[in-house]
């Protein structure tokens, strides 16, 4: 290829929530992984990041970030201009009908900023955008939808968890289909996400199934550790958002029922919501003193945890307005470290995990909690098996590679229509 048709090559508009963000480890190994496959992108940011620390995955990535307005009263003039000029893009008829609709049945200020941002995004992006990939359903997906159908391009997205669970039937099915300006494509990381989405889109095949998998170089082999005494000190660790759907509350009330005789340790990362409530709530229960918690950390930092940890616990479950984990990939990375682990057999957990075989399934109630880790306090051997199985199943099933280059086939195929 001469550089001058390199240079032609149609690019991507990647749309995201926000970056960096230290919660979203597997935006990043994916964008990362595409990058270096020879995907030419710009990332385009709904927000700016409010973490005050990066990954070193971040520093990895060579793509040009550029950031929407966040608020559209934060910057009227750069909205205003943008929508004049979105006025006579040949598109913008159609995604105004296509957005009058949406506000028809969602009349919210977050709605009304998915339409100003997508203005913009229509506005700024260079001519050599051939299609836009947007990483979640909800926001970053309408953005891109309404910014696709103003300049004529195809548009695909990546769907998680909540933006699935959360979002109304209406919009996932508009976003489904050819008839509405949908998705040419869509991802999602679960098999469970992909049964429920492809049973609400026009036809099945718009939406596959991509695990987001793990890239193994970036982890140190697991550690050479000496087999645990059931007698001797027990150190959990959880990697996670303080929000409802990640159990971290019945998680604390399990802790209070482990015996007096168990000299156990609990350690959590991560930030969150309800950060203050679940600090507040492990004080009540009298459990303080044996509870560090670490605050958002960065990848080294987890997986320096992670290799002095004797168990990693995520009691997930479905959240009251239906939000719910998907496969979280920090399971994975916990058996990356031959690290024991105990879940719930929420969504598409035991896809990755069997009960007994590659870790331990409890209920989240606290007493199935707490009786799950005395199980792996007592008997080390098995847990330790457990562990071994679930590496195996790591680097049999769940690496990074195959998805990739699936997704980049198919971003690939988008991107050629505008050639």
């Amino acid at each position: 290829m001469t550089l001058a048709s390199a240079q032609q090559r149609p690019r991507l508009a990647v749309i995201v929530k926000g970056w960096p963000r230290l919660s979203e480890t597997f935006i990043a190994q994916e964008l990362v992984a595409l990058e270096e496959a020879g995907l030419d992108f710009d990332i385009w940011s709904l927000r700016h990041p409010t973490d005050t620390k990066t990954h070193p995955l971040h520093d990895r990535l060579a793509a040009q970030v550029r950031y929407l307005p966040e608020y559209l009263r934060d910057e009227p003039l750069r909205v205003a201009r943008a929508i004049g000029a979105a006025a006579d893009l040949p598109g913008f008829g159609a995604a105004a009908i296509a957005y009058a609709a949406d506000l028809a049945r969602d009349d919210t200020p977050n709605r009304r900023r998915r339409w100003g941002q997508a203005c913009v995004l229509a506005h700024e992006m260079p001519a050599e955008v051939g299609g836009l990939y947007a990483h979640f359903m909800h926001t970053p997906s309408s953005v891109a939808r309404y910014a696709a159908i103003m300049r004529g391009l195809p548009w695909s997205f990546s769907a998680h968890a909540k933006d699935i669970w959360t979002s109304p039937e209406w919009e996932l099915r508009e976003k489904l289909s050819a008839d509405t300006n949908g998705a040419a494509f869509g991802a999602t990381c679960t098999a469970f996400g992909a049964a429920h989405l492809q049973g609400l889109a026009d036809r099945p095949d718009r939406v596959d199934l991509v695990y987001h998998g793990l890239d193994l170089s970036r982890f140190p082999a697991p550690p050479q550790k000496t087999l645990r005494a059931p007698d001797a000190p027990f150190r959990m660790m959880s990697v996670g958002r303080l929000v409802e759907k990640k159990g971290f509350d019945n998680l604390i009330d399990a802790l209070a029922l482990l015996p007096a005789s168990l000299d156990w340790h609990w350690t959590h990362i991560g930030g969150g919501t309800l950060d203050a409530q679940m600090r507040e709530r492990a004080v009540r229960q009298g459990l303080a003193d044996r509870i560090i918690w670490r605050g958002a950390c960065d990848q080294p930092e987890v997986i320096a945890a992670m290799r002095e940890a004797d168990l990693f616990v995520l009691p997930s479950r479905i959240a009251a307005d239906g939000d719910r984990d998907g496969l979280p990939n920090v399971l994975m990375e916990a058996a990356s470290q031959m690290l024991p682990i105990l879940s719930t057999p929420v969504s598409a957990i035991p896809e990755f995990i069997e009960d007994g075989v590659h870790g331990l399934l409890s209920s989240d109630a606290p007493g199935a909690l707490a009786a799950a880790m005395q199980d792996v306090a007592a008997h080390p051997a098995q847990a330790h098996a457990r562990a071994g199985a679930a590496y195996e199943r790591l680097t049999r099933d769940f690496l990074m590679h195959p998805g990739i280059t699936h997704l980049h086939a198919r971003l690939t195929a988008m991107l050629s229509q505008a050639s």
